[in-house]
């Protein structure tokens, strides 16, 4: 099953679901077995090492270092991942409010992570872009 490329289809069925999950991001140097005994929700090989997106309280019985806190939206859309400009959309969206956004594309879907105070506030934001959209 092919993915959505039209962008205006993509954005006004993104319906955007915000994960009550919290997440970190982590760093590890020891290597696949490692990493996949931490249960990642994903793992992106870096030159530096891999990175690790956890659950917040996995990481915190781990012990595993991390800096900020975030909250995943899933946009549940099937985007192809040759789809242009859902991401930049979106992004400008939640820049243009004053948040960041950490972008994961699956096959399926794309998922925004964003800093958990933010989360709320990106959930409208991207329901009004949705909507506008609609129009």
């Amino acid at each position: 099953m092919t993915g959505e490329t039209d962008l205006v289809k993509l954005l006004k069925t993104m319906q955007p679901e915000l994960s009550e999950r919290e997440y970190v991001f982590c760093s590890v140097t020891t290597g696949m077995a490692a990493a996949a005994e931490l249960n990642p929700w994903a793992v992106i090989t870096e030159d530096e090492g891999l990175t690790v997106i956890l659950e917040a309280a996995g990481a915190a019985e781990k012990r595993m270092p991390y800096d900020s806190v975030y909250k995943r939206i899933t946009l549940h859309v099937h985007s192809s991942l040759n789809a242009v400009g859902l991401t930049a959309a979106v992004a400008a969206e939640l820049a243009d409010r004053g948040i960041s956004a950490n972008v994961v594309a699956g096959y399926y879907h794309d998922h925004l992570f964003v800093q958990a105070e933010h989360a709320e506030k990106a959930l409208a934001a991207l329901r009004d872009l949705s909507a506008r959209n609609r129009g």
